[in-house]
């Protein structure tokens, strides 16, 4: 697929935001940082943070009456808040609107019966608060090419974006990098535990085991090399490293103790989008 980052520049009408919170924020900011005017952009949200609120200096429109022709509607509420949210949001859809939702478990055929338009679907993951995010996303068939390169370059402004065919796999991404990152963060709190256990003090242990975590994820994103590869270079034969990895990767370790939780967040998922 071909994308173009000056896709939403070239819009004919509004983005709107419904929702603001830490996701929603993120893309804003995103946005903005891509060079798309403030004054292009509205904001629907019950509570706006100060953050928020004070970019209405630079021409963002909240919850404004009457937001005008709406090219673009993101929607990033809460799921559980969907259902009362809808009615409004609603009205701000027509046929040919683009429609990009990142509410998690929501598929595409409630939200086009709930808001009608061109639906995109996405799952993003909480590193975008940084820029680092990735987010996965799918169109239902109506989506042109067009409208696709637009969610792109919207859903970019926050990370990597990959597209998939089958909405069905949307269950399994959430569990893999959707609830991923806290997969990560408990890595570094148990091998801070682990660390204290062996005698270090709490606050060496944590400082180690962050850093650590941190600095093996951005190695890993700098380099082209494999996981693998990265993971075998640190590995000397008979070293303390291979003795770890052998409780790690020996029965009932990491691998099928990962495979177990993104199997329960999967089905979790598909439970969740009934």
């Amino acid at each position: 697929m071909t994308t173009s980052s000056n896709a939403p520049a070239n819009l004919n009408g509004s983005i709107v935001l419904a929702g603001a919170g830490k996701m929603g924020g993120a893309m804003l900011s995103g946005w903005l940082a891509q060079g798309v005017a403030a004054d292009r952009l509205a904001v629907i949200d019950p509570a706006p943070s100060d953050d928020i609120t004070s970019l209405t200096a630079k021409g963002l429109r909240i919850n404004p009456a009457q937001p005008g022709d709406v090219a673009v509607l993101v929607m990033a509420v809460k799921p559980q808040m969907f259902a009362d949210a809808a009615p409004q949001l609603r009205t701000l859809v027509k046929p040919a609107t683009l429609v990009i939702s990142i509410m998690a478990g929501m598929p595409i055929a409630k939200l086009s019966q709930a808001c009608g338009g061109k639906v995109v679907r996405a799952m993003p993951n909480t590193p975008a608060a940084i820029g680092r995010g990735i987010t996965v996303a799918v169109a239902e068939a109506g989506v042109g090419q067009q409208q696709r390169d637009i969610a792109d370059a919207l859903l970019r402004a926050t990370g990597s974006v990959e597209w998939i065919d089958d909405e069905a796999l949307m269950d399994a991404v959430t569990a893999v990098s959707g609830s991923g990152p806290a997969y990560v963060f408990l890595l570094a709190e148990e091998l801070a535990r682990a660390g204290i256990a062996a005698g270090l003090s709490p606050e060496l242990a944590t400082r180690l085991a962050r850093e650590t975590v941190a600095g093996s994820g951005e190695l890993l994103h700098r380099s082209e090399l494999s996981s693998e590869t990265l993971r075998k270079n640190v590995t000397s034969p008979g070293g303390t490293t291979a003795a770890a990895l052998e409780v790690l990767m020996g029965p009932g370790g990491f691998q099928p103790l990962l495979t177990r939780a993104v199997a329960a967040a999967t089905k979790r998922s598909r439970e969740l989008a009934k």
